[in-house]
């Protein structure tokens, strides 16, 4: 009898160690970058709305934006939203981007 209960309690045990391993294996293959770098590349000083504020870029400096896909980053006017620069992509989220790539 002692025999049996200890076959079920491992065999409880062993199916218990599988489906943890099986949980840990799909978790690590999920990736999410909750941010791009844009650097300013450009010879001016500028001033930019990211979608949640305003931030002033010196030239060669960088800034973090969050990737909240369909964001626009926007020019900033004397503290006023103003024109589009580009749409937050899926394919930014991670990325280091140019401001040159995206001024005309």
């Amino acid at each position: 009898m002692k025999t049996l209960l200890i076959s079920i309690y491992f065999a409880i045990i062993g199916l218990n160690v599988v489906n943890i391993t099986e949980t840990e294996s799909v978790l690590k293959e999920v990736k999410f970058e909750s941010s791009f770098t844009l650097i300013n590349d450009t010879k001016e000083k500028v001033t930019i709305h990211t979608g949640t504020g305003i931030v002033s870029l010196n030239k060669g400096s960088k800034t973090s934006i969050g990737c909240n896909v369909g964001k626009e980053v926007r020019w900033a006017n004397d503290g006023k939203k103003g024109d589009v620069i580009f749409k937050i992509a899926n394919d930014m989220c991670g990325e280091t981007l140019k401001l040159s790539k995206f001024v005309k």
